[in-house]
């Protein structure tokens, strides 16, 4: 039975593309298949794809500037970043650009199509859900995190810039202030992923918010870490306007 959702799959390899396209017209989804950034923008320039998967190393511009490119522009369309296995680095500049979710290569087809229905389905949710007045801020200790604009902003109304996968983890953290999350459940939180965790991204993540959050981020107050579970968020958080 057809989804009727539109994939656009970005890849150098024709092989790829051709496996790619088969598989996931064969559950359901409508999809088309370029090689490159420019073809892309193209492709984007008179349809709106449902999803996009991205490949990470492509000739002209590769998957990070092309992801950054769309971000930039406003474009929210989900992204899933193809990425060479080991580069560790790549995938958390991938999360830190706005892609959505990573898969290393090789991969299984399979995996990819269970990324593929979490990423929509998260999206589906967040679409669903109303934020009302009365919970558009969220107050911690000298922070305030808008919900609505998606911005942190310190006790003096500066902002400091978040990427979409910051955002989405320290909305989670305080959306669940003094409860101990597993990485498990932050990435499916956060993320929206399935059961396989991604440790080190959390982990790497957690880093980057606790160098703009904390007073000292070698000796963390606001963001603890629990041995053995995970991390909690060790402040009051108040609701407000």
């Amino acid at each position: 039975m057809s989804s009727g959702k539109q994939l656009l799959v970005v890849d150098d390899h024709s092989e790829i593309r051709s496996l790619l396209t088969r598989f996931l017209e064969q559950h359901g989804y409508q999809v088309q298949a370029v090689p490159d950034g420019n073809a892309m923008r193209q492709h984007l320039s008179h349809q709106a794809p449902d999803l996009i998967i991205l490949d990470l190393m492509l000739p002209g511009d590769d998957g990070l500037t092309l992801c950054r490119e769309l971000r930039g522009q406003g474009n929210e369309v989900p992204i899933i970043m193809l990425t060479a296995v080991g580069e560790e680095t790549d995938r958390i500049v991938g999360l830190e650009m706005g892609a959505d979710d990573y898969l290393p290569k090789p991969f299984n087809p399979r995996e990819l199509l269970a990324r593929i229905k979490a990423v929509l389905r998260r999206q589906s949710t967040a679409g669903k859900i109303a934020v009302t007045p009365d919970i558009q801020h969220l107050h911690f200790d000298r922070w305030s995190l808008d919900l609505a604009r998606r911005e942190l902003r310190d006790d003096a109304g500066v902002t400091v810039s978040l990427s979409t996968a910051e955002f989405d983890l320290l909305r989670v953290l305080t959306q669940h202030p003094h409860h101990v999350l597993s990485r498990d459940q932050l990435l499916d939180l956060a993320r929206g992923r399935e059961a396989q965790a991604f440790d080190r991204a959390i982990d790497t993540l957690v880093s980057r918010l606790r160098r703009k959050l904390e007073r000292d981020s070698k000796q963390p107050q606001l963001i603890k870490t629990i041995w053995g579970g995970g991390y909690m968020l060790a402040a009051d958080v108040h609701h407000g306007h």
